[in-house]
């Protein structure tokens, strides 16, 4: 039996300290859209979600996380949900399918003094409880994956390596995964100072969670990070892919084909793929 799902009753915000959701509006595209306004955040952002077309009773989906490259809603890059409408992947592989905006550029880091440019804490305390809370979610680190390019990319490494027990599995294409100083594309502003981005280094967060994503004797081997091809950062995942075999870390790993460094030059079918993909 098949059976639409019902969000009629669902609450005009979202229970949280000086943090409203609003209800979602469809828009042009069919996105279930929500306005946000959050103490994390300077101004109101958006949450978008794909749904698949039907429900099976009490189902409960993998929710993927489709990062921004861009502030607010810029699209020079792409738009990564229309390009998952497009490739039909909410119902091709039973998907809520999410897409939040940021005020500043997203790089998914907590600036150390300006409480409106906390992106990682907006991320895990408003957008993924949001989601939870209204749409048949499951609520559990293996239904929550994580996907992005480029600043993305990063982002959606670094958020699985320094929340390991929130985050299942993170795919980054073509993102500059061995940056080591916040000195270029808009970093500086997000990160504030080198301090504070040496804990979202994600060379030194490779070494400091290798132990965690190892399998433990007698357990099958899971990738739970994944790198996909390039546009711009071939070198940046070259040398990933050296510190993740010299740290004898489980992933998944392919150098190209070469693709144009937006969300619609065909990598991210590919990553879905690889990012559902069981031991």
């Amino acid at each position: 039996m098949v059976m639409q799902f019902s969000f009629a009753a669902l609450s005009l915000f979202f229970a949280a300290d000086a943090v409203q959701v609003s209800e979602a509006a469809v828009d042009e595209h069919g996105f279930r859209t929500h306005r946000v306004t959050s103490e994390f955040q300077a101004g109101e952002t958006l949450i978008r979600v794909l749904l698949p077309e039907k429900f099976e009773p009490g189902e409960r989906l993998n929710v993927l996380y489709l990062l921004p490259v861009e502030a607010n809603s810029e699209h020079r890059y792409g738009d990564g949900l229309i390009e998952a409408k497009k490739l039909d992947l909410a119902n091709k592989h039973r998907l809520i399918c999410v897409a939040p905006t940021f005020s500043h550029l997203p790089w998914y880091a907590d600036h150390p003094t300006d409480k409106t440019i906390r992106q990682e804490t907006y991320f895990l305390k408003v957008v993924v409880p949001a989601i939870e809370k209204w749409y048949p979610a499951r609520a559990e680190r293996d239904g929550r994956l994580l996907v992005g390019f480029s600043k993305s990319g990063y982002g959606a490494w670094s958020l699985l390596l320094r929340h390991p027990d929130t985050f299942t599995k993170a795919a980054a294409w073509d993102a500059p995964l061995m940056k080591t100083l916040p000195d270029q594309f808009g970093m500086g502003p997000i990160y504030g100072t080198v301090e504070n981005f040496s804990a979202y280094r994600l060379d030194n967060l490779l070494h400091d969670r290798a132990a965690v994503l190892r399998p433990k004797t007698g357990e099958t081997s899971t990738a739970r990070l994944i790198h996909l091809g390039y546009g711009s950062f071939r070198e940046h995942h070259q040398r990933a892919e050296a510190l993740l075999n010299e740290l004898q870390i489980p992933h998944v790993y392919n150098d190209g084909p070469k693709l144009d460094h937006t969300w619609h030059s065909g990598w991210l079918e590919e990553a879905a793929k690889r990012l559902l993909e069981r031991p």
